[in-house]
């Protein structure tokens, strides 16, 4: 798999919705010990605890709005984004979005399972600093 510095590296990150991203990201710090990895404008954190990771996103942000009712969604990194896209249309996954190459160095698509959960699945396929597509690097270490 390849390296990028714009994605935490766990192979499964939960992605929370709130309404208020700086106050939910300093709240999970202070109150779970979370650590900023990256801020990405005023709409999005990446957070870390030991060797996992949480993203943090906007209520109104595109990731939200996507999911509609929900709240939260998964992020999966996968080795192979169109070879998995290919399995869970054959298992009758809900597409939400077609496999696209993202500035952040991933090529992700969008499912729901059979019980209405969102899913993202993310392939990297490039290494790139999150300063060059906006993201404010805090401890990408």
């Amino acid at each position: 798999m390849v390296e990028n510095r714009s994605v935490p590296s766990p192979a499964v990150i939960p992605i929370l919705a709130y309404s208020d991203v700086a106050e939910a990201t300093d709240w999970l710090c202070n109150a779970f010990g979370f650590k900023v990895r990256l801020r990405i404008g005023s709409h999005r954190a990446q957070l870390v605890f030991g060797d996992g990771a949480v993203i943090v996103t906007g209520v109104g942000s595109e990731r939200a709005a996507e999911a509609s009712f929900a709240r939260h969604s998964v992020h999966v990194r996968v080795e192979d984004a169109d070879r998995h896209h290919e399995q869970a249309v054959r298992c009758g996954a809900r597409i939400l979005s077609a496999p696209t190459d993202y500035p952040y160095g991933e090529r992700q698509y969008g499912a729901e399972d059979l019980g209405g959960h969102r899913w993202t699945f993310s392939q990297s396929i490039a290494d790139v600093d999150p300063a060059s597509w906006g993201a404010s690097s805090i401890d990408i270490a």
